[in-house]
């Protein structure tokens, strides 16, 4: 009888257990989504790519504001252009958060 008690106990914990692997993300080594991963990746490395370019752009703008060559239109352009480059993260994540995904 004591070997069968001990093998309920076991087959009573298995169960358990398992259970608590499936119901567990953390549990189960979920890890993060590979599309993920490289959108993140991909977001970082253009950000990385686009600060000099922002930089160069606002100061050549600035040159031909000076000189009086160019339109302002261009100017506000330019400026809506890098504030959406560099404010996209916030801004999907304010229009997720609108629609509750």
């Amino acid at each position: 009888m004591n070997q069968a008690r001990c093998l309920a106990i076991r087959r009573v914990a298995l169960h358990v257990g398992l259970l608590a692997i499936a119901t567990l993300p953390g549990l189960a080594g979920a890890q993060s989504s590979p599309f993920l991963t490289g959108a993140t990746a991909l977001q970082s490395n253009i950000l990385a790519w686009l600060t000099p370019i922002a930089v160069i752009l606002v100061m050549v703008l600035g040159a031909m504001a000076m000189a009086n060559r160019m339109s302002w239109g261009w100017c506000l352009g330019a400026i809506l252009g890098i504030a959406l480059a560099f404010g996209a993260s916030q801004i999907v994540s304010w229009v997720r958060g609108m629609f509750g995904v």
